[in-house]
């Protein structure tokens, strides 16, 4: 679809972040439909009560202050995002979303530019003390600015290639695996489905702790989120 001169295309992505979004929104509106769950829940319901009491206590953990309830349904959104679309290439002829390095670059910026605004808005110009520590001799200021600046620029990107890093590796690992194990079992040949055992075991090998991976990266990704708030709206500050 072309309006004026850009171009639009309902891509795999595209449409796996939207039955993604359906998902989650279907699975939290059943679960939660009359007025709430029930008294003894079910799996799924099990699964959502999991998920939400599983994500305030990892900002709980990670942010100071009393501010952490203001940012606690992004995270829940973020982390809810990461952890249905990060397995999703573990089930055959689909694909992940957050394998693709454009989308994994877009979310992590778009945080690191949220997160940016709220250190303004909580401490003002103040937020750029962040990279001078007090106590500094003045000609060492220009280049310790500079030196944490670098880094905390930096996070834009970091959070980004993680994910897609860790996603790309593994389920390519799996999938190329699992074709060549395929293509040798097709062959009607003993020699290559003797063979075919070889690649087959290790396709179930991997296939349980590419899962846990698939996970622990929207864990990791919630955890980094959490930090850098903590740093906006704390400025390095403890307690």
């Amino acid at each position: 679809m072309k309006i004026g001169d850009l171009y639009f295309s309902f891509t795999n992505p595209s449409l796996f972040m939207l039955l993604t979004l359906s998902l989650v929104l279907l699975l939290f509106h059943f679960v939660t439909k009359n007025g709430g769950g029930k008294s003894v829940p079910n799996a799924w319901q099990s699964l959502v009560e999991l998920i939400y009491d599983f994500v305030p206590n990892l900002v709980n953990e990670q942010i100071a202050g009393n501010v952490k309830q203001k940012f606690f349904p992004c995270i829940l959104v973020t982390f809810t995002f990461s952890l249905f679309c990060n397995p999703q290439g573990m089930i055959p002829y689909s694909f992940t979303v957050t394998s693709h390095f454009l989308i994994t670059l877009g979310l992590s910026f778009s945080i690191f530019i949220g997160i940016t605004i709220v250190g303004f808005q909580r401490n003002g110009l103040h937020f750029l003390s962040f990279s001078l520590p007090a106590g500094v001799p003045l000609p060492l200021a220009p280049f310790l600015v500079l030196l944490e600046l670098i880094p905390h620029c930096f996070r834009a990107l970091s959070s980004g290639i993680r994910l897609f890093a860790n996603m790309m590796a593994g389920h390519s690992s799996v999938k190329i695996l699992s074709g060549s194990a395929w293509t040798m079992l097709c062959m009607n040949d003993l020699f290559y489905f003797i063979g075919d055992l070889g690649p087959l075991f290790i396709v179930l090998a991997l296939t349980g702790p590419e899962l846990g991976v698939a996970i622990s990266q929207a864990h990791v990704s919630t955890i980094s989120i959490c930090i850098y708030l903590n740093d906006a709206t704390n400025l390095h500050q403890t307690g």
